[in-house]
């Protein structure tokens, strides 16, 4: 017994003087970790999230033996391809990072096995602090492969100044704005007052079928395949009430970003991501070379009239690449940091995103923001937050490649459907061009 516990008192000393039992912290100040990252929180230096990174690299990133260095700015849209190029090791694009910011979807195609399980570092406690539906859009399955730092969702933005000279002429108002009909009718009365001008330029244009078309009781209307049943008469329904106002010339789909269309005067309003808000001026600017002051307005998505308000859950997570347990705790110690709720809040009041913490909307009352368009913005987003059901986006693998391909095809076309329509073919017709181009994607 007594050799026995010898041996026992032996093994202890080698287990504390080699490996220290698994209790001896990984990151040491001393020999500090880097881990490089990719982001899409604005693509100049003096980005939200660089500062954010900045100040964490100066204090807990020191004091624990962090570096985090941002090895590449991308947008939402193209981060995707880049990820997935990086992981096959095309010549020319930079080494996978260790920290990046997706969609599920992209997450999905990189493999979940090749990502951390974030419920692997938080505990139970700790996830409860976050907002569950956010948790949730995150999820592959069982696996948290998605960390939420913010999320976004989908708003109409107006020119302000264009649009109250265009509603005193018209008779119309926001509140005219508050459903699809009372938008796709003020729509055509810009079109007819502008002489032949949308009114409005969608960045996702499938999205707002898709909520409609919920709204109206279509069910499941995805195949197993991850993509449309074009059998369903709801949903084609919902996508021809919009076809046909592009084909008439009353909205079209955004040339990349509506925000662009908007800041020039080709449209007055766009729909987009509340984070667009970030690529907004202060002034509008005419080919011509004249400005006038933008007075950026942003009211919730339109709803299905006689129905509850649906909006879309959006927005990129953090993922991190299964590389070393080291790594794998300095990426527990910056999300922590990051979606800490008076710091997050900070964070997103600048970027256009929900915080992701519970309770932290209320912070919103009382915000001083930087400026009138985010006022109106968050005022909005806590509209939405309070009475709106959100729609988690679709995480198919491949999904959003099809989706652009679709995007692509009608601004290919939508022109010449609205010169079509202008010498008098029927919009219903042209409008079920687009429904067979949509069939074509496969």
């Amino acid at each position: 017994m007594k050799k026995l516990l010898s041996f026992f008192l032996i093994g202890l000393m080698l287990c504390f003087a080699f490996t220290g039992c698994s209790d001896k912290p990984k990151l040491d100040p001393d020999n500090p970790v880097t881990l490089t990252m990719w982001h899409v929180y604005g693509e100049q230096a003096d980005s939200p999230m660089n500062r954010l990174i900045e100040e964490f690299n100066k204090t807990v990133g020191a004091e624990k033996g962090i570096i985090i260095n941002v090895t590449l700015m991308s947008n939402a849209s193209q981060i995707g391809q880049k990820l997935l190029d990086a992981q096959d090791e095309v010549p020319g694009v930079p080494s996978m990072p260790d920290l990046f910011f997706c969609h599920s979807s992209n997450a999905e195609e990189l493999g979940v096995s090749n990502l951390l399980n974030w419920n692997d570092l938080f505990t139970e406690d700790e996830l409860n602090n976050y907002v569950p539906e956010f948790l949730e859009d995150g999820k592959i399955g069982d696996v948290l492969a998605v960390f939420p730092v913010s999320k976004s969702t989908h708003v109409l933005y107006v020119a302000g100044t264009q649009f109250d000279r265009f509603a005193k002429d018209m008779d119309v108002s926001y509140d005219d704005l508050s459903t699809w009909d009372g938008f796709f009718s003020v729509a055509e009365k810009y079109y007819t007052w502008s002489g032949g001008k949308p009114f409005c330029a969608l960045d996702y244009p499938i999205r707002c079928v898709e909520l409609n078309a919920l709204s109206k009781g279509a069910e499941n209307f995805y195949t197993e395949d991850g993509w449309y049943d074009f059998d369903n008469p709801v949903f084609k329904e919902s996508w021809m009430e919009f076809a046909q106002a592009i084909s008439k010339g009353h909205i079209v789909v955004s040339d990349l970003y509506s925000n662009t269309m908007v800041m020039t005067g080709e449209v007055i309003a766009g729909i987009g991501s509340s984070a667009s808000i970030l690529y907004y001026n202060d002034v509008i600017t005419y080919p011509d070379n004249t400005t006038e002051p933008m007075n950026l307005q942003v009211v919730p998505l339109p709803k299905t009239k006689d129905a509850d308000l649906l909006v879309t859950l959006a927005g990129v997570g953090l993922c991190s690449y299964k590389t070393t347990e080291q790594k794998a705790e300095a990426a527990a110690v910056f999300a922590r940091y990051i979606t800490e709720e008076a710091r997050n809040f900070e964070f997103v009041a600048s970027t256009g995103y929900m915080p992701v913490n519970k309770g932290s909307f209320e912070k919103i009352k009382d915000y001083a923001f930087e400026s009138k368009a985010y006022e109106n913005l968050y005022t909005t987003l806590f509209e939405v937050n309070e009475t709106a059901t959100a729609i988690r986006e679709p995480s198919f693998a491949g999904y959003y490649e099809k989706i652009y391909a679709l995007y692509d095809g009608l601004r290919e076309m939508q022109s010449r459907l609205t010169e079509r329509f202008a010498n008098g073919e029927d919009a219903a017709k042209l409008a079920e061009e687009t429904w067979e181009l949509f069939r074509s994607i496969e």
